[in-house]
């Protein structure tokens, strides 16, 4: 099997650009378009689905629709690793599901935010329901073949490095290219209204997108890198046997609860910067923007550094350093006495080492325990493991949709609820880190080294 160069390495991580983009779009605005705060419905938006705790008295619409969609979502990952890991295509195990789902993920990324009526309705509900379902379905059928692809093309731990590292760089440029929407909404806006312009602008992007997608399977032939014969096991009984593996149940139970603080502080980042800090709106992209280029500049010394003291102490210090920018970010306002514009910065400039530990580290260390069970097994089962990941962290992040448009309306017009947010996540990274402690990483680097 021939080795993968670094030309064709980068060439693969562009699909991760692509897919990242979009799911930047989905994750950063899909509140900010159909829950707007008061300051951008003083900007012109219009809310286009009921507002408030409308559901039992407790839940959001958007809530319980994007957490519905994550549960959807997770639901079909293990099917979707099945198939893949079983596949018995010319062009590989991979390849196939990267073609056929690109275009229709790009397709229905858009459409998610184009609601057919200009004003609250029962009907926009539907839309955004069934699109949502959509979307997920298309994420999942291009993502878990293209993170299972990621695994079996790096034969060797270093290649895995290397290639978890070159996707983790597109995929922060990717999801800083979705930072960029309101830059370029703000450009169509005087032509054509707000709504319009936001999603002329979210369609610039995904076409962008699209063409990225199509990389891996233009540029990355997989039969000459992979030999790997297809799994014969059900998807259900390769589910069981990929949890069966301590190490991986450790590792999948921390990121669940890093999934959950990181989406509710994700999604509220928008808010936090207006609301809390008294930004401007205007103040999104290069904020975003920024945290984005300052992690960059730390993907060569985490390399090093990881050689030095593991993958596990270092995803560890990234729990701790998350934990204090979510608790600084849940008090930031006027009462902290600094400028807004400097506590914005501190955000940035703390949040990007732990963003960068985080893009690259927890791919590589699913990649090596899916090696060590291989080894240990005889089934090459890397489809399903990744699968098992998404499928429990997007569970959490079904919880963190909930409990984020929940508790957003606390307080509406305080910024209480917003406060309450950031707290929450930095205790919920917290404890992910504490639940990481328990991974044995000694035993799989050991046992990978001796075959």
């Amino acid at each position: 099997m021939k080795t993968l160069t670094k030309g064709r390495m980068w060439l693969f991580a562009v699909g991760q650009f692509g897919w990242a983009l979009l799911s930047g779009l989905i994750g950063s605005w899909l509140v900010y378009f159909y829950q707007p705060d008061a300051s951008s419905v003083a900007a012109g938006q219009v809310p286009l689905i009921p507002q408030g705790r409308v559901v039992f008295g407790v839940l959001t619409i958007i809530g319980l629709i994007t957490a519905s969609g994550r549960i959807f979502d997770a639901v079909t990952d293990p099917l979707f690793a099945s198939f893949s890991d079983k596949c018995r295509a010319k062009e590989g195990r991979r390849i196939p599901f990267l073609r056929w789902s690109a275009v229709p993920f790009a397709v229905v990324t858009v459409l998610v935010f184009c609601a057919p009526f200009k004003q609250k309705s029962a009907a926009n509900v539907v839309w955004l329901f069934v699109m949502i379902s959509l979307y997920y379905l298309c994420i999942t059928a291009y993502c878990t073949p293209y993170t299972a692809l990621y695994s079996e093309l790096g034969h060797t731990e270093k290649e895995r490095m290397a290639a978890s590292t070159a996707i983790s760089l597109t995929f922060i440029a990717g999801t800083a290219a979705a930072y960029t929407a309101p830059a370029l909404w703000g450009i169509f806006e005087p032509s054509v209204g707000r709504i319009s312009a936001i999603r002329l602008a979210f369609a610039v992007l995904a076409c962008l997108a699209l063409v990225c997608l199509f990389f891996p399977v233009l540029f990355i032939k997989e039969k000459e890198y992979v030999d790997v014969q297809p799994v014969r096991s059900s998807a259900f009984e390769s589910f069981k046997t990929t949890f069966k593996n301590k190490e991986f149940r450790v590792f999948v139970c921390s990121d669940i609860f890093y999934w959950i603080g990181l989406t509710m502080f994700q999604t509220g980042l928008p808010f936090f910067i207006t609301s809390l800090m008294g930004l401007g709106e205007n103040m999104f992209t290069p904020m975003f923007i920024g945290m984005t280029a300052m992690s960059l500049v730390f993907y060569v010394p985490i390399n090093f550094a990881t050689h030095r003291f593991g993958k596990k102490k270092m995803v560890m210090s990234a729990f701790l350093l998350f934990t204090a920018v979510f608790a600084f970010t849940a008090v930031t306002g006027a009462a902290l006495g600094i400028p807004p514009l400097v506590q914005g910065i501190l955000v940035v400039a703390a949040g990007s080492l732990p963003m960068a530990i985080f893009g690259i580290l927890p791919q590589a260390m699913v990649a090596d325990v899916a090696e060590y069970d291989a080894k240990h097994t005889g089934e090459n089962r890397q489809g399903m493991f990744f699968a098992v990941r998404t499928f429990c962290f997007k569970l959490g992040q079904s919880v963190a949709m909930l409990l984020f448009t929940s508790l957003a309306t606390i307080g509406a017009g305080t910024g209480k609820g917003y406060r309450l947010v950031a707290f929450i996540s930095a205790v919920l990274c917290l404890t992910g880190g504490i639940i990481l402690s328990f991974f044995n990483e000694k035993k799989i680097t050991a046992a990978l080294k001796k075959e």
